[in-house]
C-alpha cells in the first residue's frame, strides 16, 4: 500500500483484492484471509480492512457468511429492463445452460387474495407452478407461476421441463407475451427456499413480481426470489 498516494487506503486494498480475483489468485468461493490477518499483510488498521471488504461484498466480489468467513463470489448477472426478456435466453446470451427443475406442479381455486392478483373470478381454476431456475446447475432463482387454465388447459409439469415456459404458450397455444409489468423490491431468503437455492436463510434476495399479458388478457403472475448475490439489475432513463 502507497501511504503517500492521494489514492484513499481502503480503495488501494480493494484495487488488489480484485487484481487477485480476475487473475484467479483467488479463486470463486476460496475463503479469503479473516480482517486481523488483512490488517498483518497489508499494515492497514481494521476499519480500513473492514469498509475495503464493505465495499467489495456491495459491489459483488465477495460475499460473508455469518460465522464462516469471507468468501470470493461468482460474477452477478446483469439483466437490463428496458424490454421483455426471459431467464432462458438470457442465460444463454452469458453462455450459460439454463435449466429449469419442476418442484410442483398443482391445479388450485383461487381464493380471494390471488384472484384479486390475477384479475380472475373467486374459485377460478390455476396452474400453481413452483420452479428452480439454474444456470449451469447453480440454483438462482426460485419461482411461483401462476396460470389461468382457461387460456392452457393441457398444460403440463413435463411441458415445462422440456421447454421454456413462453414456448410452451407461443407453440401449443398460440399465446406470446406482449407486455409485462415487474415490481422489485428487497427480501430475505425463507428456509425452503434457502434449501434449493444452496445458501442460508436470511440472505439478502430480490423479490420480482411479474404480471405478464397477451394484449389485455393476463396468463402469468409469477413471483420469483432471485439470490442477491448472483443479480443485477439495469434500468435505462431518457430525459
Amino acid at each position: 500500500m502507497d501511504k503517500t498516494s492521494k489514492v484513499p487506503l481502503y480503495l488501494q486494498l480493494m484495487e488488489d483484492i480484485i487484481k487477485k480475483i480476475e487473475n484467479k489468485i483467488y479463486q470463486v468461493d476460496q475463503k479469503l484471509p479473516p480482517e486481523r490477518e488483512l490488517c498483518e499483510i497489508y499494515g492497514l488498521s481494521r476499519i480500513t480492512v473492514r469498509q475495503a471488504l464493505q465495499e467489495l461484498e456491495r459491489e459483488g466480489y465477495i460475499y460473508k457468511l455469518h460465522g464462516k468467513g469471507t468468501f470470493v463470489a461468482t460474477k452477478t448477472f446483469q439483466q437490463n429492463l428496458v424490454k421483455l426478456y426471459s431467464f432462458t435466453e438470457e442465460m444463454k446470451k452469458v453462455g450459460k445452460t439454463p435449466t429449469t427443475k419442476v418442484l410442483s406442479f398443482a391445479e388450485i381455486e383461487l381464493e380471494e387474495h390471488l384472484a384479486n392478483k390475477l384479475n380472475l373470478d373467486t374459485n377460478e381454476e390455476v396452474f400453481q407452478v413452483t420452479r428452480l431456475r439454474l444456470a449451469d446447475d447453480e440454483p438462482l432463482m426460485y419461482e411461483t407461476s401462476y396460470l389461468p387454465k382457461k387460456h392452457f388447459p393441457n398444460l403440463s409439469a413435463t411441458d415445462l421441463v422440456e421447454r421454456a415456459m413462453y414456448d410452451v404458450f407461443k407453440e401449443d397455444y398460440k399465446i406470446v407475451v406482449t407486455r409485462a409489468v415487474e415490481t422489485f423490491s428487497a427480501t430475505l431468503i425463507k428456509d425452503k427456499e434457502a434449501k434449493q437455492l444452496k445458501t442460508e436463510k436470511n440472505q439478502a434476495a430480490i423479490l420480482l413480481k411479474r404480471h405478464a399479458y397477451y394484449n389485455e388478457k393476463l396468463i402469468e403472475y409469477t413471483v420469483s426470489v432471485a439470490r442477491g448475490d448472483k443479480f443485477t439489475y439495469t434500468v435505462e432513463l431518457d430525459s
